[in-house]
């Protein structure tokens, strides 16, 4: 089950998609039930994406299941969440939470690339830890590619954190300024400026520069021949996370770059999730 649902982040109504893995079920009416309660808000209105059918549902609220926050890259209709990797997370047997940011697919405010719109993450993070079937000690939470950063700054803000991975991450803003030219109009905008004008919102929006702030265990995913998100990215962040002792562990793809092909995709989200569960252990 996906729904694509209206929620509640500081002063705005947001968007974002909620499922439920194979097997388990709730009905929509219940969810927007839940989140108006939540929320203590009226007129959340919630769209059923993809249902499954089937005479063997499990009675959600007599299980505790582990939940995953999934944080997009990109920014607007670039880079959206994908729906189908929604789908795969959830049939790892986890309740997944994904943001759309502020701004995007309806939703209202501004999407500022690791600003003020990481409250839509945190809100996400609140409403799960919220729920009666969750448990609240297995929240994990993903960054892919700009993801990265919304990801990160969750977890060093949460440390109940399960465990962060991040795939294809961007980890130095500044140094993605630099090597992507065609993204410099895009990040002055949404930032402010750039890292000669405004260096404090390009540090405070890089991974690297929090992770002494980073408690949980991490999982680090990136393609060497990257082309978006540098590979020097992902290494950097690993070796920085190893020189502050930290739990890291680093999946590189040989001559892979930001999209994995299907087949090899299919084994790193094999591959992620049974590194998250491990660290249950």
């Amino acid at each position: 089950m996906i729904y694509h649902t209206t929620y509640i982040s500081g002063t705005y109504k947001v968007k974002g998609y909620i499922a439920f893995p194979s097997g388990f079920y709730m009905s929509p009416v219940e969810l927007q039930e839940k989140m108006e309660q939540f929320y203590e808000a009226d007129n959340l209105p919630l769209t059923t994406i993809a249902s499954s059918t089937g005479k063997d549902w499990k009675f959600i609220l007599s299980h505790k299941l582990p939940a995953f926050i999934y944080c997009r890259g990109g920014i607007g209709k670039v880079g959206r969440v994908k729906t189908d990797w929604v789908e795969q997370f959830a049939n790892h047997g986890y309740i997944v939470f994904a943001p759309c940011y502020r701004g995007n697919e309806g939703g209202e405010g501004r999407d500022e690339f690791g600003g003020a719109e990481n409250e839509d993450v945190l809100s996400a993070y609140r409403f799960l830890r919220s729920l009666p079937f969750v448990d609240e000690n297995r929240i994990s939470i993903m960054g892919f590619s700009r993801g990265a950063i919304n990801a990160a700054l969750t977890a060093a803000a949460l440390p109940d954190i399960h465990t962060l991975t991040l795939w294809g991450g961007v980890s130095h803003l500044a140094q993605t300024y630099e090597e992507r030219i065609d993204l410099r109009r895009m990040l002055k905008r949404v930032v402010g400026g750039s890292p000669s004008k405004v260096p404090d919102a390009y540090t405070n929006r890089s991974p690297i520069c929090m992770a002494h702030r980073i408690t949980c265990p991490v999982l680090i995913m990136h393609g060497t021949e990257d082309v978006q998100v540098d590979f020097q990215h992902g290494f950097s962040m690993y070796q920085k996370l190893q020189e502050l002792g930290h739990k890291v562990e680093l999946h590189q793809y040989a001559g892979l770059g930001h999209h994995l092909p299907p087949h090899v995709h299919k084994e790193a989200l094999s591959n992620m999730f049974k590194w998250i569960k491990q660290q249950s252990t």
